[in-house]
């Protein structure tokens, strides 16, 4: 058995999920694709009190058990009594490198052409055994798995596709509906092949991903000699050799040389960048035509790629508002359909004198319409497809739910700061009042910048370290002031640098000083003061220009009817400024991190809303917005896990595509919905009024779930 092979691995599963006498086991199930295959283990579970939670990924095939450590054994006889394989997965497995399950085509066209045979001797007049015989022929080649798993949901009490399909076909062929009976069996297993198809496709969608990363890598041996080896192989700090044209295996920093580097697999962004000593490289991008050797920093299951591919595997989990509502639908709509099945084949006979084998024959067609596969497959391939069409954009977005929810964002907040311009400030102007103290002074600042982790203080410090005066000293005692600056002790006494209202709270601002900060912020520019408890030191003049993308993006979400809104901790002058240079609607400056929080509930009262940060300063913002966008994440732990939507690199013209793709997700996933729906309602009033028969109910049932998945499917296409 799968799961007794691969022991050691679900041991080591044990130990590393084991918490509070509980244990995650992830478990792969080649044979499970169908919302009945998941009520199946629900019921098989749903009175042990060992088993607490499951979760399931049915695109992927993947159940996470929650359950007491000493189950796990039981759990897996129970799902292989169920007809089912369990293969325990690995820690540091990808679900979306799941094994296929190749239905063959050889039995289905033999089981065709015996049944065909059958209905041409029906057509003649032929001889009942000789028809009987080969319906019954084709029904063994072409229908022996359905009758298999149709007996193992039968002897569970769950009447799945599989088991509706099978006492449909055995009912027909008891009232001497031979050749239908086997057509439709063939029809159902050819139908169920291409479905199982075109759901690969959705499945595959993502693990297309990891194979971006090459298998091998070369690496520099101890010996001085280099050697290709698998890149799972590979150690943290070992140096591997890169040439033009390769694909990059791992993450790294470049240690020797240096190239153009192109980041779209993770980013979607075309344009090379320039890499040298010193820069990080991600696994998955292409080196366009330089050679370098970088230092590896990160293995195979943990790089940027990989981590980006579990998140979107593990987004797959997080159900969508659609189909929450489906699922509970579904819930209701098949035993409705069962018990009308059962009335119409028994009422009209009993009661109105009508014939049996025709009412039962109406029945047998309604059974096969029963079964809801078209209506709850269509959701999750739709949310799926549109995952994995974003993370192709450089998109990353962790649940179906923030895909689903972005087209209803009515204000977006956005932070300054990295996030509308550069992030990157520089030192345009500095202003000494005491020039006798000038070196002492920027020692000074050049001390409490290089302990702030702020993008102006780690300006100011990269100016004042080009200068020979500007040593730092020995710092005593230090302490971030969130949203004003920082201060520090130095010499047993306090300095401070910061914002123009820190200066204001510490009562050292002048009338003089006020005018002329006036008019640096005037023209957009951040003023950060150096100041001790008596008066203001020096004056550092910086500057951060909007990105070239901003203004457009800021348009697009405009013409969508959002409306958008600036939150900065800088002075409001600079907010303004900024403001009209990208367009924003409303600048709101100054502002401390629960200021910014105020606002958000503010305009949540309102509609819902988005804030965009950095994913790491902003945070707290990002947590209480209801979707939270993270700004250049790449490579960063902290920003993928606060965020709801992590755009792969700091174009906003991506936050538009989002909503663009949520607003296509949801029109697919209302017209696979519509037409599920709309199929079954015509074929069940069609069996009702006498006209229909199993092969329309075969058509009503897999026909439609394989046209909502190919629809649903057209999202992987679309372009945000």
């Amino acid at each position: 058995m799968p799961y007794q092979e691969k022991s050691s691995q679900h041991q080591r599963k044990e130990q590393a999920h084991q918490s509070n006498d509980k244990v995650h086991t992830t478990i792969r199930i080649l044979q499970m694709d169908c919302p009945t295959e998941e009520a199946m283990i629900r019921g098989l579970f749903k009175d042990n009190p060992a088993v607490i939670e499951l979760n399931f990924n049915l695109i992927q095939r993947i159940l996470t058990v929650t359950h007491r450590p000493e189950a796990l054994e039981s759990i897996l006889n129970g799902i292989q009594g169920l007809g089912f394989t369990p293969e325990i997965q690995q820690d540091d497995s990808s679900v979306s490198q799941a094994p296929l399950e190749r239905h063959p085509w050889w039995p289905i066209i033999i089981a065709a052409l015996i049944a065909f045979a059958s209905e041409i001797s029906h057509y003649n007049n032929l001889s009942i055994w000789l028809t009987a015989g080969l319906a019954l022929i084709a029904i063994a080649i072409g229908g022996t798995h359905t009758y298999k798993k149709g007996w193992i949901a039968i002897r569970h009490g769950n009447l799945n596709i599989n088991a509706l399909m099978s006492i449909a076909v055995t009912g027909a062929a008891l009232i001497g509906q031979w050749p239908e009976a086997a057509m439709v069996m063939v029809l159902f297993s050819l139908a169920e092949v291409i479905e199982s198809r075109s759901l690969e496709r959705a499945r595959r969608a993502i693990s297309g991903l990891m194979e971006l990363a090459p298998e091998h890598a070369t690496v520099l041996q101890k010996d001085g000699n280099w050697q290709t080896l698998p890149a799972r192989e590979v150690t943290l700090d070992q140096i591997v050799r890169i040439t033009p044209g390769q694909q990059i295996p791992l993450d790294g920093v470049i240690v020797k040389g240096f190239s153009d580097i192109n980041q779209a697999p993770i980013t979607g962004e075309s344009l090379p960048l320039n890499k040298t000593i010193g820069d990080t490289v991600y696994a998955g991008t292409i080196n366009l035509n330089g050679a370098f050797e970088y230092r590896v920093t990160a293995t195979s299951a943990n790089t940027t790629l990989a981590r980006i591919i579990h998140r979107v595997e593990k987004a797959q989990n997080a159900k969508a508002p659609t189909q929450r509502f489906i699922d509970r639908f579904a819930r209701i709509y098949t035993p409705l359909v069962l018990l009308l099945a059962l009335l119409i084949a028994l009422v009209p006979p009993l009661l109105f004198g009508g014939e049996w084998l025709s009412w039962i024959y109406k029945s047998l067609v309604l059974l096969v319409i029963a079964c809801p596969c078209a209506l709850v497959i269509s959701t999750p391939v739709s949310i799926v497809s549109g995952l994995a069409n974003a993370a192709r954009q450089g998109i990353l977005i962790k649940g179906g739910i923030h895909l689903e929810n972005s087209r209803l964002l009515r204000y977006l907040c956005l932070d300054k700061t990295g996030t509308l311009t550069h992030g990157k400030p520089e030192l345009n102007e500095l202003i000494i009042f005491d020039e006798q103290q000038k070196q002492s002074i920027k020692q000074i600042a050049a001390t409490v910048a290089a302990h702030s982790e702020h993008p102006i203080s780690k300006a100011i410090e990269h100016a004042l370290s080009t200068t020979p005066d500007s040593k730092t000293l020995e710092i005593l005692e230090f302490e971030a002031l969130p949203g004003k600056g920082s201060k520090a002790l130095i010499n047993d006494k306090l300095f401070y640098l910061g914002s123009h209202r820190l200066i204001h709270e510490l009562a050292v601002c002048t009338p003089e000083l006020e005018e002329r900060l006036a008019t640096y912020e005037a023209q957009g520019k951040n003023t950060t003061l150096l100041c001790d408890t008596e008066k203001v030191l020096a004056i550092f003049v910086m500057g951060d220009m909007p990105k070239e993308g901003s203004r457009k993006a800021i348009n697009e979400l405009h013409e969508m009817g959002i409306r958008t809104l600036m939150l900065s901790g800088d002075n409001q002058l600079a907010a303004n400024f900024i403001a009209t240079q990208v367009g924003i609607d409303d600048a709101r400056g100054e502002l401390l991190p629960e200021d910014k929080l105020q606002v958000i509930d503010e305009l949540s009262q309102k509609g819902m809303v988005g804030m965009v940060g950095d994913g790491i300063n902003d945070a707290p913002s990002l947590a209480r917005a209801d979707i939270g966008f993270a700004m250049a994440v790449i490579g960063s732990d902290a920003a993928l896990e606060t965020a709801d939507i992590a755009l792969m690199d700091d174009d906003l013209r991506k936050i538009p595509a989002v909503i663009r793709l949520s607003k296509g997700t949801h029109r697919i996933l209302l017209q696979n919905i519509s037409f599920a729906l709309i199929t079954k309602a015509l074929f069940l009033v069609i069996t009702l009024l006498g006209y229909g028969t199993m092969w329309m109910a075969v058509f009503a049932d897999i026909g439609a779930s394989l046209i909502v998945v190919l629809n649903a499917l057209r999202l992987l296409r679309l372009r945000g």
